[in-house]
């Protein structure tokens, strides 16, 4: 599994969970930490003003008490995602699908190449991809507003 966080400019962090790992708070919570220290590295305007914003959908860890507790503290304010809404989430309507075009019909033998072939996909998105992106998950926001929650 990927987590990975994106913004206009690209790739922020991204991680792939070990396998026979769980996603539970403790984890989310160290994915979060170490989210910040790559917002810091690769984005110091964006660390500056210590509000980072961040979307993710409704998954347990997610919600969970340990995660919002380390949110809060550290002036992460999430962007509210309404439940079974993939056609909100940026990385189902824009960068899983990119990933999937791009190894569709391939065979990898071991999880690792899958690993590596991921990370060299994502490498090769074009800032103007995932600007689109923002601005393709605005209209989208806007029209599901203007039709009451239905796409």
């Amino acid at each position: 599994m990927l987590v990975c966080f994106f913004d206009q400019e690209g790739i922020v962090h991204r991680e792939f969970v070990p396998p026979g790992m769980t996603v539970n708070a403790d984890f989310y919570r160290d994915v979060l930490r170490r989210l910040r220290e790559n917002v810091r590295r690769k984005r110091p305007q964006k660390w500056q003003n210590q509000n980072l914003i961040i979307h993710h959908n409704n998954a347990p860890a997610h919600r969970s008490f340990k995660v919002s507790q380390f949110l809060a503290k550290n002036n992460m304010t999430v962007i509210p995602h309404p439940p079974y809404s993939p056609d909100l989430a940026p990385c189902d309507f824009f960068l899983f699908p990119k990933l999937k075009l791009r190894t569709k019909d391939r065979r990898f033998d071991t999880i690792e190449e899958i690993q590596e072939e991921s990370q060299r996909v994502l490498d090769t998105i074009p800032k103007r991809d995932f600007q689109g992106c923002f601005k393709a998950w605005q209209k989208r926001w806007d029209r599901c507003i203007r039709k009451r929650g239905v796409l």
